[in-house]
């Protein structure tokens, strides 16, 4: 099978001819119908984040080396399946969650698999997606596609999948009552208004650097679009919202919009912070408790919360995101233009 394998950070991914895995015990193995590009891609692609202050996180510091086979968004086929796993046939087509942890720590008994200090994540300890076939370690980890296209359905094992839990940390008692805050129009932006919709929210005031993507989000359903470099971004988001919001999903992860999601919240407001950006800010302690906030980290969710996306998914009522599809071959061009702030939407790569 062919592979796209980053086999030194920074350097273009290598095409890899290897022999076809074989699926043992209760592993799947599925032939990639489609897999999407994620903005943290880039990320593990460098080997490391910014942490702000001149200091990073390395990934080869926290056992993260190459050689590595890209792709966490991943739908396919079932091709073969080991001796011991149950309910899949050949020909099946499912969804990956890859966020894949030891399943036998705390953590991994408490159903919070993505929160595993020993994960076998796919497409970032595990082979993924850019690849001819991948392993999955066992069949709990797959959505039947039913009668979903694999390049829209693949996105929800992430970009859906965060941006459902970062909706659920904030709660329906708000987001259904009042408008919230989107830091980003990217991929996971876009997706977060869809789903914001599909659950009954009252809307979002978008903030994004990029022209043509404060277009996309308004066409996407966004209540706003405002540039944060423009003349005083606060009075703009304030006059959408008639104040101050209660809730902000940051999914650009930047000093500057942790300066501006946590400044524009209402006392006893939530700032969820998604994306991966880099950066730092200071924060004043006293006023934390005297204003009653919440600031709350979040990565991607937990399998049940899968299930629950791709059942929202299933039943119809989630708007289609806007598409890129471009072949395999076409990944390294996929990523810099991703790099780039070129994709409006979310990239997905096919056979």
């Amino acid at each position: 099978m062919k592979s796209y394998v980053l086999t030194e950070f920074g350097k273009p991914l290598a095409a890899i001819e290897t022999p076809t895995p074989q699926p043992k015990g209760t592993e799947v193995l599925l032939k990639i119908l489609a897999a999407g590009v994620c903005h943290s891609d880039l990320h593990l692609h460098d080997g490391y984040y910014e942490l702000g202050g001149g200091k990073r996180l390395v990934l080869s510091e926290r056992g993260i080396t190459p050689p590595i086979t890209m792709g966490h968004e991943i739908a396919g086929a079932v091709v073969a399946a080991g001796p011991d796993a149950k309910g899949v046939r050949p020909g099946d087509g499912y969804v990956a969650y890859p966020w894949i942890g030891c399943g036998q720590c705390a953590a991994c008994r408490a159903g919070n698999e993505h929160l595993c200090n020993d994960a076998r994540t796919l497409g970032i300890r595990q082979p993924g997606g850019y690849a001819d076939y991948v392993i999955v370690p066992h069949s709990r980890y797959l959505y039947p596609l039913g009668c979903l296209a694999p390049q829209i359905a693949a996105p929800y094992a992430c970009s859906g999948l965060t941006t459902y839990a970062a909706l659920k940390r904030v709660g329906a008692a708000t987001f259904t009552a009042q408008p919230i805050l989107i830091f980003g129009a990217g991929g996971l932006g876009l997706m977060c208004l869809k789903l914001l919709k599909a659950l009954g929210g009252k809307g979002a005031i978008v903030v994004e650097i990029d022209a043509k993507k404060r277009d996309a989000a308004l066409a996407a359903g966004a209540l706003a679009a405002v540039d944060p470099r423009g003349e005083k971004p606060g009075r703009a988001i304030r006059a959408v919202a008639d104040g101050s919001v209660a809730a902000a999903i940051d999914l650009v992860g930047s000093s500057e919009t942790a300066q501006l999601g946590t400044d524009m919240l209402t006392r006893g407001g939530k700032y969820v912070i998604v994306g991966l950006m880099g950066g730092e800010r200071t924060l004043s302690l006293p006023l934390l408790p005297i204003r009653v906030i919440t600031i709350e980290g979040m990565l991607v969710g937990t399998l049940a919360e899968f299930r629950e996306v791709m059942d929202l998914v299933a039943s119809g009522r989630v708007e289609t995101m806007p598409l890129i599809e471009r072949p395999l071959t076409h990944v390294n061009e996929t990523l810099e233009d991703l790099r780039a702030g070129r994709i409006h939407g979310r990239a997905m790569l096919t056979p």
